[in-house]
Formats: C-alpha cells, structure tokens, sequence
C-alpha cells in the first residue's frame, strides 16, 4: 500500500540531528520561552520576509490571535465581518466566530478553487472589515489582486498559511503579503512539527507586541498581566525539531512539485479532472483532483494500493457545529466537497511510487 502520507519515511532523514536535539532541550533544563523558541522565530520570520514571527500552540490559535490582537487595537468590534472562502477548513470558520465576528462567506475560483477576487468585490459592505485568504492546498490566493481589493476599501488582510510553507508569487513568500499570517505546523504540513504548534508571522510591531502577550496570559512581565489572555506557545523541544526541518523545506517543497507535474502530464482519464498545474506559487501540500465518481474512484485505488483521502467531506456552512449558517447555499462548493479526492504526494515518495499512482488512476473504468 502507498500511504497517504509516511511521517515515519519522512522524518526519518533528520532522525539522527532530532535526538541530537531532544538530548539538547531535555538537558537544557529550560522548556518554555527558551533560546530554541527566540531562534526558530528568526529563522521562520526571516524565511518568510517578515520582521517577526510568534510561536503559538497551533494554526487555529494564531488565527484567533491575530482577530483578537485586532479587535484589542481597535481595528475590528464585535459584529464586524470577515470574507472568507466557503471551501475552506473549519479551523477558519472557527477564529472568526469565537471572536463574535461574522464569516461572510465566497464561492472560490473554479479553476485554482482558492478565494475569487471578483467575488470578493462582491461582497463588500460597510461592515466588511476583513478579508481571510486561505493559501488552499500549498497555492498562493492571489495576492496582488487581493491587496489590490484591501488597499482600496481599507481591508486587514489575514493569510491562511496553514498549507502552503514556502509557496511564493512575484518574489513575495506565503506569509508576507498581508498584515498578518498564520501557519500550522500539525505533523502533516510541508513544515510538521511532532504534535501540535503553530505561529503568526507579521511586520506590524503593535500587532505582534499584542498576540505575543495575548498567547502568554495577556502578560509581557511575568505575573504582571496587562490583558485578558490565553495558554498558547510554542514549546522549546518542537521549535528546536522545526528548525532543523526548516533547511531542507524548499528542497521537499521542489520534490513535491516535480510529482505534481508528472501527475500533470500522465494521468489523462476522462473520469477524473486534474488541476491545473501551479509553479513557484504552489508547494503541493495536496494534490486534489475532481471526479464525479469519487467513491468508486476511492475503492479502485484502494484496491490498488493507493491511499487517498478527502480534503474536505463536508463545506464548513453545512457542518452541524455551524447549524446557523446551514441554510446558506454555494452550489459550487457544496459540487467541490462531493467529487474532490486527494492522491499521495510527498517528499519521500519515488518514482515507483509515483507511477503507481498514475497508472492506478488511468486503469480506473465505469
């Protein structure tokens, strides 16, 4: 069976440098807010062309720190709306409501199915305050015509990065476009830790000052608290097992790419709709294709030994956790969740590998 995903394949070319790491922390005797932290943070933020980056406990909770940073310097009140895409991971839906803001939501683009520009315009109103572009399976939005949309009608511009480490468009990296980015690094991201951890990214110094207290009990002086906070950093041992993953992330990225591209060029069945193929701009943290039989498709690979997955089953408008907005309706969206499927794609997968994968979607007949 190809797996889906082989963490243990993957992490197993820094196995050596990680003890040596994990020897380092434990003897170390210090585990929160260390040198290994304040290093990885330079290291990431530099990566990323930013001025600074905060370690936090995962994706959802630099998401929710960043609204909530915002909503502490006046920028954003409660009922204010954020544009969001509707094919998005719930992880979003959930920053903006547990900061009593309202998602708007948009139908994305059909070919790249990341967030549409022109329905972003759309949708703008007097309560539009800011837009959550989700870099959506490792391909960067695009960006220059969001910030474009943002400059115009006076936009905060929040980065989904979650999926999309080191994917860049016009010199400009995933993480530098907006005010502010958040990133995942959940142990199947192009960048895994091994357990939950996350960061914000941001050149903006009044907002990191605030998401850097707000993720340590609202404190900037221990035990002197100057703001209502959370428990939400990142510890010494997973910032010093990122740091080492970090050197090789453009080298796994490329590998990635280069399977991405013979998916492109020999999977042709008239069953399954492969998109279309992205550059520098895409890390291929998923390649998701589209076909009308997905189930079938599913049980097919299976029996050939390929393991799939689908990103995502149900839209986040339509999950029972969101039964107020489940009367809501985006035919599109609703169509991608139905028929979308993800194929294997990682940086430790080989040729064989590879064609196995094409062949199993080629041989597969209604």
């Amino acid at each position: 069976m190809i797996p889906f995903l082989d963490l243990k394949k993957i992490n197993a070319i820094y196995r050596e440098d990680l003890i040596l790491a994990c020897k380092e922390v434990i003897d170390s005797g210090w585990y929160i807010h260390g040198d290994h932290v304040k290093k990885f943070e330079q290291q990431f933020s530099k990566y990323c062309g930013v001025d600074q980056c905060i370690g936090v406990a995962s994706g959802l909770d630099a998401l929710i720190l960043a609204l909530k940073a915002w909503k502490n310097l006046g920028f954003l009140k409660s009922g204010d709306e954020v544009i969001v895409p509707a094919n998005t991971y719930i992880a979003d839906i959930l920053a903006i409501t547990q900061n009593d803001l309202k998602p708007c939501f948009v139908e994305p683009d059909e070919e790249t199915f990341n967030i549409s520009p022109i329905n972003i315009k759309n949708f703008i109103n007097d309560r539009t305050k800011v837009i959550l572009a989700v870099h959506l399976y490792g391909r960067l939005a695009p960006m220059d015509e969001i910030m474009k949309i943002s400059k115009k009608y006076n936009l905060l511009v929040l980065e989904d990065a979650a999926q999309a480490h080191g994917a860049f468009f016009n010199g400009k990296k995933a993480g530098s476009w907006g005010q502010a980015a958040a990133f995942s690094f959940y142990p199947g991201k192009n960048l895994g830790a091994f357990g939950d951890a996350g960061a914000l990214v941001s050149s903006d110094k009044a907002l990191v000052e605030n998401v850097r207290q707000l993720g340590n009990y609202g404190s900037s002086k221990k035990y002197f608290n100057s703001i209502k906070g959370v428990n939400s950093r990142l510890d010494e041992l997973q910032a010093a097992l990122l740091s080492i993953k970090l050197k090789d992330l453009d080298k796994a990225n490329d590998h990635r790419r280069e399977v991405a591209r013979r998916y492109y060029e020999n999977i042709n069945n008239s069953f399954i709709n492969i998109p279309p193929l992205g550059g520098k701009d895409h890390v291929y943290h998923l390649f998701v294709i589209r076909s009308e039989f997905r189930d079938e498709l599913s049980q097919h690979l299976n029996k050939c030994g390929v393991q799939t997955l689908i990103h995502y089953p149900i839209p986040p408008h339509k999950q029972d956790a969101f039964k107020e907005f489940n009367n809501l309706s985006f035919p599109f969206t609703e169509k991608l969740h139905d028929e979308i499927i993800s194929i294997p794609i990682s940086p430790e997968m080989s040729e064989a590998d590879v064609n196995i994968v094409i062949d199993s979607c080629n041989s597969f007949k209604k």
